[in-house]
């Protein structure tokens, strides 16, 4: 099976890898696994209000998409780029769709960990976008 694997958040940046994500497999012919990392947050209670909003808006938008897919969660404190290479691995992905934050003139000398990691040890090409104004 062809597979666009995107890492995704609920941050704006997780919108617009999860929209150029569709684009792409939508283009290819391919399907569409979504690698889902819940936000963190402070509080347990919060954490999970978060995630069900954060589940329902997802599956809306998942079921708007003319292309076969399927989302995968990671677990509570599993590392995002680990977990996301692993799944690419598995699915023998043809590409991985990631987002970018904006950073400072110093934040650009280091690139976030997580995105350095994916971008180092994927196993197929990597495609970084960075979220718009609409996102």
């Amino acid at each position: 099976m062809s597979a666009i694997v995107v890492g995704y958040v609920d941050k704006p940046e997780g919108w617009a890898a999860l929209r150029r994500a569709a684009e792409e497999a939508g283009r290819r012919g391919f399907a569409l696994i979504l690698v889902h990392a819940p936000r963190d947050t402070a509080a347990s209670v919060t954490a999970t209000s978060a995630t069900a909003g954060e589940t329902g808006r997802l599956a809306t938008q998942l079921a708007e998409l003319p292309i076969e897919h399927q989302v995968r969660h990671l677990a509570e404190g599993e590392d995002f780029a680990d977990g996301l290479i692993s799944v690419a691995e598995q699915v023998q992905a043809d590409m991985i769709v990631i987002g970018l934050r904006r950073r400072s003139p110093v934040g650009k000398l280091i690139l976030g960990s997580n995105s350095q990691r994916i971008l180092l040890d994927a196993p197929c090409p990597v495609l970084a976008v960075k979220a718009g104004e609409t996102d």
